[in-house]
């Protein structure tokens, strides 16, 4: 500052306690000043400061009297700023929302702020996303938008992260994160379900939507009706049904006793479907698939011999549209003669779509025409889906029933009535047997069947109710509903006899959601067809007054059944007997000491045999038939035989077929009925002639799903000339014999030094002793038959034998004495008698 006067400026005071500046004079005759701090400043605190600065010169005098100020000037300080602050965020974390399918010009925005004071430093002038690969883009001011159309079913949730940068280029420290999540379109429909239902065999019903609930996007529903269907037609028959014979089932629902069984499991008697193509697979009912070119002749001692006027015959079939215009045939059951005539008495076939029973009377029964073919033309024929069939027949009324319902013929054809004659007949399944006349052409099959078959059966009399038609083809799989009563009264529903369909309608929205919860899948089988059930729901709903309605789609999901533990079937029992051949006219107990029993092998495919390593389980199941099998030569007709007592099978489900090539036991039954019956089988014979004879033992269960393991029984037969020869071999004198059982002589003739001293007695002893032995021969002989039986078991537990004799199977026995060795044999006796 300069002052007006001559006089020399001593001083600044500056006004105002909080300006942090003060003024010192570098000059006094000029008057020159600085105005300094009086400590750091902080831009951030205070940008700016205003205040009043004064000048004052020396005064007058050596102490400064009289001071002179000048006048008050203002001053301004503007404080310069340096970037070192970085952007902070307001947030840690942002979320926003979007609809899929839509694009947004801001989704949401993100801000972040700057401590420093200046406008180029404070302020934010970039945003920017730093993760990878976003369908997002992000401006200067910090709004996200999305670059393309989300789908909610691609991705529901993306996590993105963003930073900032001041307008000095300073990045924030630490990044944001930001969420979005994808919302669906509101879409009418039911959410909350599984696409996949696994199912363990064993564990009862199993609620299928236990979470699903209906989204009607605001809509107001004022009426629902929601149908779900189980569609099982890749398990077994159309369904998991019991893979039992058709026999057998017809027995366990009622049906009267006689039914025949033309397409059985192959076995030892039953062996005219092993040529027969299976279809399905071991997991699956037994099924027949034919091709055109297989068909199975049926053995006289099968065919029913007592049809009349009433028979009943039933079948599973699979068939579909056949190839051509002009289709041929297709014989499913056909009874014609052997030879000679090539007449057809009766038959069931399909000709172009139509199943066709064909019945010819005998001309001794009537001499006029009578209805001779009954033609059925329905959808399921050709549909290549399985279906029940039942032909009832009442001559001359023929009704077919098909899954249960009842169809009348469409058209009825009459004919002439065949005449009688001493031709035999062939009964086939799979085309019909074409006999020859005089051997002008070959005997041939023709008009072969192209389908699959199950359970093909024919029996007298006609069918007795419906509720045994529905017992036959019901299955053991279906849907159903936890606790019914509990859906409350506004709520209908109706399962059908299947128990495939299940239809529920009401009004209240809630209420159908809990009653959908509360549907459940159902298997009863023990070991039921692994894989998938496919489920299908629908509905249709009405709504409040409006003119357009919500449309609700259709969806489907399977339920996977899975693999359930398979049963062992193990058979035990004595592997050899040994019975002298005069026994076998009364009869030989063959399997008397029998045991079976079933154990559960575990599903991961362990293979321990240690039952204690619980690997194992015993369990408790049915059996279908067990079959005893004569290996090597067959039973001579009239001669040999296997027999079973009829009273044996009194109470039980089972019947049994006998021939030369062994005997079946048959029938749905415990395991313990089986063992009981079998136990009681006896072999025959009036005149053996084989020294052996072996017979083998399987058993089933579910119509060959399961089968046991072989049980081998051989059977030594010991002749009477055996006997004599074996005699004869024992009196020659040998060159050196070994003791093999030790025959213990007491005598209290002699005293040891007689013994010694005598022995010119060693040959007389000697002859004793082998006369001896014969007669023990004799003994051991009939001890070793009594042994065998099984009723002295008892006596074999309370007469232990020695070791090495507890090994031996029974099958043989020799007693030879070397006469060499009686006299040290009698003299070790005698040391045990003396005293």
């Amino acid at each position: 500052f300069q002052h007006h006067y001559s006089r020399e400026i001593c001083g600044f005071h500056v006004q105002g306690l909080s300006a942090p500046f003060e003024a010192v004079v570098l000059n006094r005759t000029s008057g020159e000043g600085r105005l300094r701090a009086r400590g750091p400043i902080d831009c951030e605190r205070q940008r700016e400061f205003t205040f009043i600065i004064q000048a004052h010169d020396c005064g007058t005098g050596p102490k400064g009297h009289a001071k002179k100020r000048s006048h008050k000037a203002v001053v301004h300080v503007q404080v310069g700023d340096v970037n070192e602050f970085s952007p902070v965020f307001g947030q840690l974390e942002y979320h926003g929302s979007v609809t899929e399918g839509k694009v947004y010009d801001s989704i949401l925005q993100v801000q972040a702020s700057d401590q420093d004071c200046s406008p180029q430093y404070s302020q934010i002038c970039n945003y920017q996303i730093t993760s990878q690969d976003t369908a997002f883009a992000i401006d200067r001011n910090g709004n996200i938008r999305n670059t393309e159309s989300l789908s909610f079913d691609k991705k529901s949730h993306y996590k993105i992260r963003v930073t900032a940068f001041d307008c000095g280029q300073k990045r924030a420290t630490q990044d944001t994160v930001v969420h979005i999540h994808v919302k669906p379109i509101c879409k009418p429909g039911w959410q909350g379900w599984s696409k996949l239902v696994d199912y363990e065999p064993g564990m009862g019903g199993k609620l299928l939507f236990p979470k699903m609930h209906l989204e009607t996007c605001a809509g107001s529903v004022s009426w629902i009706r929601t149908t779900v269907e189980l569609e099982t037609s890749g398990a077994g028959r159309g369904c998991d049904r019991q893979s039992y014979s058709e026999r057998s089932l017809q027995k366990l629902c009622g049906a009267s006793s006689g039914s025949t069984d033309l397409l059985p499991a192959p076995s030892g008697v039953f062996n005219w479907t092993a040529t027969l193509v299976t279809d399905g697979g071991r997991d699956s009912d037994l099924t027949y698939r034919f091709d055109g070119r297989q068909a199975a002749k049926i053995p006289d001692w099968v065919v029913p011999q007592n049809l009349t006027h009433q028979f009943t015959i039933t079948t599973w079939m699979k068939h579909g549209p056949s190839p051509g215009q002009r289709a041929e045939k297709e014989t499913l059951l056909c009874n014609s003669d052997k030879t000679e005539m090539n007449r057809h008495h009766y038959s069931l076939y399909v000709h172009n779509c139509r199943l066709v029973f064909l019945l010819r009377t005998d001309y001794t029964q009537t001499d006029s025409f009578r209805p001779a073919e009954f033609h059925w033309k329905l959808e399921q024929i050709c549909d290549k889906e399985w279906h029940y069939y039942i032909i009832s027949v009442d001559f001359p009324v023929v009704t077919l029933y098909v899954d249960g319902v009842t169809f009348d013929p469409y058209l009825v054809t009459d004919d002439w009535p065949i005449h009688s004659s001493q031709i035999d007949v062939q009964l086939t399944v799979g085309a019909c047997w074409q006999g020859g006349r005089n051997g002008m052409w070959a005997w041939l099959f023709t008009q072969y069947f192209r389908g699959s078959l199950s359970g093909l059966t024919i029996r007298p009399g006609k069918i007795e109710s419906q509720k045994i038609i529905s017992c036959l083809q019901s299955c053991k799989e279906g849907l159903d509903i936890t606790s019914p009563e509990s859906l409350g009264q506004r709520i209908k529903f109706h399962l059908n006899p299947a128990q495939s369909l299940v239809v529920m309608e009401g009004e209240d929205l809630e209420q159908m959601n809990a009653a959908l919860r509360k549907v459940t899948y159902i298997n009863s089988r023990q070991f039921p067809t692994k894989g998938a059930r496919h489920l299908w729901i629908s509905t249709a709903v009405q709504c409040f007054g409006e003119d357009v309605c919500i449309s609700v789609p259709d969806i489907e999901a399977v339920v996977m059944v899975m693999q359930p533990s398979e049963p062992r079937i193990t058979i035990t029992g004595a592997e050899h007997l040994t019975v002298p051949a005069s026994d076998l006219a009364l009869g030989l107990s063959l399997f008397r000491d029998l045991h079976i029993i079933s154990t559960v092998i575990k599903s991961d495919g362990q293979t321990n045999s240690d039952h204690r390593s619980g690997a194992f389980k015993e369990i408790t199941h049915n059996l279908d038939y067990c079959d005893i099998m004569v290996l090597g030569e067959e039973l001579r007709a009239g001669l040999e035989s296997l027999e079973l007592h009829h009273s044996a099978l009194s109470g039980k489900h089972l019947e049994y077929a006998n021939s030369s090539t062994g005997m079946s036991i048959y029938g749905v039954d415990s395991i313990s009925h089986y063992t009981e019956v079998i136990r009681q089988v006896r072999y025959q014979s009036r005149q053996a002639v084989d020294s052996v004879r072996t017979f083998r033992l399987t058993c089933s269960e579910l119509n060959g799903r399961y089968i046991s393991d072989q049980y081998t029984l051989q059977v030594n037969i010991l002749h009477s000339e055996e006997a004599i020869e074996h005699v004869n071999h024992v009196m020659a004198p040998p060159k050196y014999m070994q003791i093999i059982h030790p025959t213990v002589i007491e005598s209290n003739s002699y005293s040891s030094g007689d013994i010694l001293n005598r022995w010119d007695f060693v040959p007389a002893v000697a002859t004793a002793v082998i006369v001896l032995c014969i007669a023990a021969l004799l003994v051991a002989l009939l001890s070793v038959y009594r042994l065998n039986q099984p009723e002295n078991q008892e006596h074999i537990h309370k007469h232990p034998l020695p070791e090495k004799q507890a090994d031996c199977d029974g099958s043989s026995l020799s007693i030879t004495v070397n006469p060499l060795e009686v006299r040290q044999t009698i003299y070790m006796l005698k040391q045990h008698k003396t005293p």
